[in-house]
């Protein structure tokens, strides 16, 4: 929740810097034009072009400012993101070791079903342990039987399960 409406903010911010700098790019492009073309009928008053190019130049510092906090925000962001995503990673790999102690799984077992929830095939995991396909074979037959599913699509989803439920309260 928090990291939307940062997300919304920053767009906010984004778009206030975009049309602000349009405006005031826009004046000055029109200006050329009269200017080189001679379409200026009545002189622009030096009070008025000065004060134009002022406000410019407060809406240049502040498109500059807006866009350095913008950044700052933006990296701030991404350390977060990347500081959850490693405490899920940390989390995802707490939760399998809990699920492997209840299901009682053997060593060889957890390393089979490690990287079946991987996604690893069973001539892979065979090549990687130094096993035969067999062998992974009747280790997941195993897994699957102790952890009360069918295949390797329910084995996943258990994990899915758990790391998407509503915390209780």
């Amino acid at each position: 929740m928090k990291l939307t409406v940062g997300f919304r903010k920053d767009r906010m911010i984004l778009l206030f810097i975009i049309v602000l700098q349009a405006v005031f790019s826009v004046f000055f492009i029109v200006d050329f034009g009269m200017d080189i073309f001679g379409l200026r009928t009545v002189p622009m008053s030096w009070e008025y072009y000065e004060l134009v190019q002022g406000a410019t130049i407060i809406g240049l510092i502040l498109g500059v400012v807006l866009g350095v906090v913008m950044l700052v925000n933006l990296v701030r962001r991404a350390s977060q993101m990347r500081s959850t995503m490693l405490a899920a990673r940390g989390a995802f790999h707490e939760l399998m070791q809990v699920r492997f102690d209840e299901w009682g799984l053997s060593p060889s077992e957890r390393d089979v079903a490690g990287f079946t929830i991987k996604g690893m095939s069973n001539d892979e995991i065979a090549a990687l342990r130094g096993k035969s396909v067999g062998t992974i074979k009747s280790q997941c037959n195993a897994i699957f039987r102790k952890a009360n599913v069918t295949g390797r699509a329910q084995l996943v989803s258990l994990f899915i399960e758990d790391l998407t439920a509503k915390p209780s309260t």
